[in-house]
């Protein structure tokens, strides 16, 4: 196995999702785009491509990029549905830093005629 093909099978998002202290105080806005996010159909097997945007207003913390990316790329070997991914996604987001605000869009791949987008917005929960 090649060390980032091992890199990201062993990622554990509990313990190695880094972040890092936010030094600055005022409000600012974070936006990262994930162009090659890819995970498993669960159902057929088949693989699934998004884009992964993540817009966010830090507070105390901000996520390490390289983590992210890795945590990202971990999903490439998971059986999980559309909807489920982005909000796992989110949802470890929200709880490894408690931004001030965070909006998830995650806009998959035609396949079958069908293109699904996702958006979960901290503003409308």
């Amino acid at each position: 196995m090649r060390y980032g093909e091992k890199e990201i099978r062993d990622f554990d998002v509990k313990k190695d999702l880094e972040i890092w202290p936010n030094e600055h105080k005022k409000d600012y806005l974070i936006k990262v785009t994930l162009p090659e996010f890819m995970a498993l159909c669960p159902r057929s097997g088949y693989p699934d491509f998004a884009t992964i945007y993540i817009e966010y207003t830090p507070d105390e913390f901000v996520v390490e990029l390289k983590a992210l990316k890795l945590y990202i790329n971990s999903f490439m070997f998971k059986n999980i549905s559309h909807e489920n991914s982005a909000n796992e996604i989110y949802d470890v987001i929200w709880e490894k830093i408690k931004p001030k605000s965070l909006k998830l869009t995650a806009d998959f791949k035609p396949r079958g005629n069908v293109h699904t987008v996702i958006e979960i917005d901290s503003k409308n929960l």
